[in-house]
């Protein structure tokens, strides 16, 4: 779809939330995904959540990889089939740039749209993610965005998947999750941020029970939220005004050559 070639304001569009989670070993958190999220766009919007199977459930690099390459698969895949947005559910945005480059819809991710949106709340901005093992990637994502001036630090929480299933229902479970996060904000307030981002779909999620959640005045951002309604503006503006993706070199999208190319060597990554 060309720029300024899109559907008329008010006519339907779906957007294509890409999780991480398989839907059926993390379901206790891709119900509460799907049904927080579908409640959030306005009049005409829907967000359909899709999974990945099997999902991201190493925690390396290498699962890393595997997931991004389905995640190019299934933005081409969502364009094609007439959705008007792509959103990465996955807070190292992993493959954003390459589906920017690969789709001519807009693309948001959960952490850049998050971290950019931190920075209207206020000045300085800490991030606790869910293991040790990702802070190089936020480390990097800081860097790649611009940001390590407003982003300050990266702690962490030594936190399990199955940790948040049960928290979701669980009281004490979901306190003592609560509570780990406190323990790694406590030093961000002793920095001077005054906004936190729990760097993970699964706190996000979990904190959604806590409407304003705050602690000792720090923000704690729900980023779900923000990605989603990222999502909904890029293509209301895509139909005011063709606003679009950046296509100089880099984000040229691709020949049909070359993509057929890309779809048919990784034909097993579904």
């Amino acid at each position: 779809m060309a720029a300024g070639e899109g559907a008329a304001e008010g006519a339907s569009a779906r957007i294509w939330y890409q999780s991480f989670t398989d839907p059926e070993v993390d379901a206790p958190y891709f119900s509460r995904l799907t049904s927080h999220l579908s409640g959030l766009l306005g009049p005409g919007y829907e967000v359909v959540v899709h999974g990945l199977r099997p999902g991201d459930r190493y925690l390396h690099p290498l699962s890393e990889l595997r997931c991004t390459v389905q995640a190019v698969r299934n933005a081409i895949t969502a364009e094609r089939e007439g959705y008007e947005a792509f959103v990465i559910g996955h807070f190292p945005d992993p493959g954003l740039a390459e589906i920017r480059a690969a789709v001519d819809i807009p693309v948001i991710g959960l952490g850049e749209s998050t971290m950019l949106h931190a920075c209207t709340l206020g000045r300085r901005i800490g991030l606790v993610t869910i293991s040790p093992v990702f802070i190089p990637a936020h480390q990097e994502q800081i860097l790649r965005y611009g940001l390590r001036k407003r982003v300050v630090d990266v702690r962490a929480v030594e936190t399990q998947v199955a940790d948040y299933n049960r928290s979701f229902t669980d009281p004490e479970s979901y306190r003592r999750v609560r509570d780990d996060f406190r323990s790694q904000i406590a030093p961000l307030l002793g920095l001077g941020v005054d906004v936190i981002v729990p760097a993970g779909g699964y706190p996000m999620m979990l904190f959604c029970k806590e409407p304003g959640f705050s602690v000792e005045g720090a923000v704690v951002l729900n980023g779900l939220a923000v990605a989603v309604l990222a999502a909904e503006t890029a293509i209301r503006l895509r139909r005011l005004n063709g606003t679009h993706t950046s296509r100089t070199p880099g984000y040229e999208l691709p020949t049909g050559d070359a993509l057929e190319e890309f779809l048919a060597c990784t034909s097993g990554h579904r």
